[in-house]
């Protein structure tokens, strides 16, 4: 929805609101799709939302709009509901979305949903949630459309039709008498060959598959590599569990990406940390800026311990933030390549030579390119000051010097975490850029120093 139409739509919705046109609010409702609904839901108050939800009249819409909307808004929503409604919207889910809604509201609250749900819903939906979340067992669509591998061509379609409503159908899953996974069938290669075809005798035998607890991000690395629309999840037996939907990764990996991006840029992990108070914005980001602190005071009492230096040179200082921030931004490029590369399979840990050799030079080419022209700058605009020639070519060299640290800091650090598995989205930016804050005033001063005096 374009930002113009998710205004008009707004401003709609909370005049239909503020004159109580409860009949004219459910048509509306009925005409925005549950996702833009529940877009909309993140810029209403509490009272428009619980207004808005309970003139949800049908069902269906208003499952599919719970699993459209964000978990803080969720809890709010459901918090005053009866389990005995909860349960009924249950069923007009998906077994994974119902996973992830019960996963997400109280605890005491899911088990009296589960309670007044079936046996046998309750038992499978118990199963689904004892996988972590964040796994494929987590994210996936359990007992997928499987046939026989002995079954004919015309016997899957005969399945096809009865089974109007099964999970993505668009691949045949075919197991043998143990249940296990032995070959996939598209519908396309199925409606090409003759109805009294074996599906063994068609069926792809070359696999893959993940295990239920495959991170999820492993599963979308996979899906997106071969393009698949679903991918199966089997035991250690090959049996095969559920399969993992396309529709849910594309969740994944935005998922995935947009906590990525809050823990390179130091603010955590919260995907929903726009819709947290100040105060719990505000706790969440301290620790991560407390060692962006800790790197400052250790910086600052480098500059202390080169006062004497100052004290001759005080044009040094001039030069301080350029040194800095030329390096942290090189630094930065580097580490943010490495780590796309390193989670999209483009890079390993057998190539750090050459990716570390490559970003050196790079490094050089640039310091070189951007020494010459701040020595330049620093001899054309301070030409009075006494020995610039040498404090220009100071300058140069450490602004060099830096550019090339950066590099190898930037690709050294992402690939070395993930060597101790740890997540180098998380941990590359913090030790990056404070190495680099210190490293740059230090190499600044120890030239100067070896130069100047």
């Amino acid at each position: 929805m374009l930002d113009r139409e998710f205004i008009i739509l707004q401003d709609a919705f909370r005049r239909l609101i503020r004159r109580n046109a409860r009949t004219n609010t459910q048509k509306m409702i009925m005409k925005t799709h549950p996702a833009d609904l529940a877009a909309l839901f993140r810029s209403f108050t509490d009272t428009e939302r619980q207004t808005v939800f309970k003139l949800i009249s049908d069902r269906t819409y208003k499952a599919e709009f719970l699993t459209e909307l964000d978990q803080s808004i969720l809890v709010d929503i459901l918090r005053d509901s009866a389990p005995k409604d909860i349960a009924e919207l249950l069923k007009e889910m998906a077994p994974d979305d119902q996973a992830d809604l019960l996963a997400q509201i109280p605890e005491d609250l899911s088990k009296e949903v589960l309670s007044l749900m079936s046996s046998t819903d309750s038992e499978d939906l118990e199963e689904l949630m004892m996988y972590d979340p964040d796994t494929a067992g987590g994210i996936m669509v359990p007992l997928p459309f499987k046939m026989h591998e002995q079954d004919t061509v015309q016997d899957a379609i005969n399945a096809i039709h009865e089974q109007k409503d099964a999970e993505m159908a668009f691949y045949i899953y075919v197991v043998d008498d143990n249940d296990r996974l032995t070959g996939i069938i598209s519908l396309r290669q199925l409606l090409m060959v003759s109805p009294k075809t074996i599906l063994q005798n068609i069926m792809i035998k070359r696999l893959v598959t993940v295990h239920p607890e495959t991170d999820q991000e492993e599963v979308a690395r996979i899906i997106s590599r071969y393009n698949f629309l679903a991918l199966p999840v089997v035991d250690r037996e090959h049996r095969l569990l559920g399969i993992v939907t396309v529709d849910d990764i594309i969740d994944v990996i935005r998922e995935e990406a947009t906590e990525d991006f809050l823990q390179m840029a130091g603010v955590g992990k919260d995907r929903e940390i726009l819709l947290k108070t100040p105060v719990e914005a505000a706790r969440i980001r301290f620790p991560w800026l407390f060692a962006t602190f800790i790197g400052g005071l250790i910086v600052s009492g480098i500059v202390i311990s080169f006062h004497q230096l100052l004290n001759r040179f005080v044009i040094l200082a001039a030069f301080m933030p350029i040194i800095a921030g030329m390096g942290g931004n090189v630094g930065s490029q580097s580490s943010t390549i490495i780590v796309r590369g390193l989670a999209t399979g483009r890079i390993n840990f057998q190539q750090i030579f050459k990716v570390l050799i490559g970003q050196i030079i790079i490094g050089f080419l640039l310091g070189i390119a951007f020494g010459i022209l701040l020595t330049l700058f620093s001899n054309i605009f301070y030409r009075a000051t006494e020995n610039i020639l040498l404090i220009g070519s100071v300058i140069g060299v450490s602004l060099c010097c830096e550019l090339i640290i950066a590099a190898m800091l930037g690709t050294l650090v992402p690939m070395l975490l993930q060597r101790i598995n740890v997540d180098p989205a998380v941990a590359t930016s913090p030790i990056v850029t404070t190495s680099l804050d210190i490293t740059g005033i230090l190499v600044y001063f120890s030239i100067a120093s070896l130069l100047l005096l």
